[in-house]
């Protein structure tokens, strides 16, 4: 689809062979992840925590800044977005934290701890700025809380605060961000290539590709560029135009496959620890699966979330290789009877 989505831009034409090399490296990542104990990174939390600040505080320091967000890291040969890895980090180090403080009254004070250990990374992350990838662990942290127990009251009363916080922190958004969510709340259907141009192509395109698409290479809309972003952000839209509705449902059904067995192994783990690894990885694919189909079908406002396994995106592509990795450790460890008929299954 990156292939297809990029014909005949000379200036993205490497893209392909980079995602390529990426793939490969991802497998050597997968590979060597899986087979290390995903216990030993039980260990290294603090370690990783502070590596992930401090890699993310070097962005301000010699990032390369591209959109208008210094978030990505020149090394020379690759540009290496540090939010991607702090992801992964924050979903062993929040793990790490929950598998500790299991048996601890989940009061107030467990709520602000953790609250408190994930702000201090997603701070670094909004001052980029990026506000999607922010959000996305503030949910992996949210959704952690749940699955451990939150009482109702301060689940009631931490949705209320979000909401308010929400409304005043607008006013302090970067203006592309302002607009990305005026334009949705206040759609104009008499602007033409106006400030909603990218998610109206994104629908025209989507509406092009029918039952069964136009064909791999063959649609109007992405190969003469009227679908801006394509080989990224917008890359489920082309995929519908040249695949059709059935091949979207294709792709949208490996996607839940994959959650649907990170749940399975968070289920099946060993302890608490490798649990909550597996439960993390699972919101993380889901939610970002969901916010770019939800993107392209423009029920929310745009975000830079990719669709795993698909958009281009090599640190993005590396930081869910390692996250499957993890998670294959955590099944090849998994409770050996409950594993049989979970095969069964």
């Amino acid at each position: 689809m990156i292939r297809s989505a990029i014909a005949g831009n000379i200036v993205l034409s490497d893209l392909v062979n980079r995602q390529i090399i990426f793939f490969v490296l991802g497998l050597v990542v997968l590979i060597v992840a899986a087979l290390i104990d995903y216990r030993y990174w039980a260990s290294l939390t603090r370690v990783m925590y502070v590596f992930a600040v401090g890699f993310l505080v070097v962005i301000f320091v010699v990032g390369t800044a591209r959109f208008g967000s210094a978030r990505w890291l020149d090394t020379g040969l690759i540009l290496i977005q540090p939010s991607e890895v702090a992801k992964i980090i924050m979903i062993i180090v929040l793990a790490g934290f929950f598998s500790s403080q299991n048996n601890e009254p989940h009061n107030i004070q467990w709520i602000i701890r953790s609250f408190a250990l994930t702000m201090g990374v997603v701070i670094w992350i909004i001052l980029q700025p990026n506000l999607s990838t922010s959000i996305v662990i503030m949910v992996i942290w949210f959704s952690m809380l749940w699955i451990n127990g939150i009482p109702i009251k301060y689940l009631v009363i931490f949705i209320g605060l979000g909401i308010i916080l929400g409304a005043i922190a607008f006013p302090f958004l970067e203006d592309y961000q302002k607009l990305r969510i005026l334009n949705f709340i206040f759609p104009d259907p008499t602007a033409r290539h106006g400030n909603t141009y990218n998610v109206d192509q994104a629908l025209i395109t989507i509406g092009s590709g029918g039952w069964f698409g136009q064909g791999y290479g063959h649609s109007s809309q992405v190969q003469l560029r009227f679908l801006k972003v394509r080989h990224t952000d917008f890359i489920f839209s082309a995929m519908a135009a040249e695949f059709g509705f059935i091949g979207t449902l294709v792709v949208i059904g490996l996607e839940i496959f994959v959650i649907i067995r990170c749940f399975r192994t968070s289920q099946l783990a060993t302890d608490h620890f490798g649990s909550m690894i597996a439960y993390g990885f699972a919101v993380l694919f889901a939610f970002q699966t969901a916010v770019n189909i939800g993107v392209n079908l423009n029920v929310i406002p745009v975000t830079g979330l990719t669709l795993p396994f698909v958009s281009y995106g090599g640190s993005s592509l590396l930081s869910l290789v390692l996250g499957i990795g993890l998670v294959e450790s955590v099944a090849a460890r998994r409770k050996p009877l409950e594993a049989k008929f979970g095969d069964i299954q």
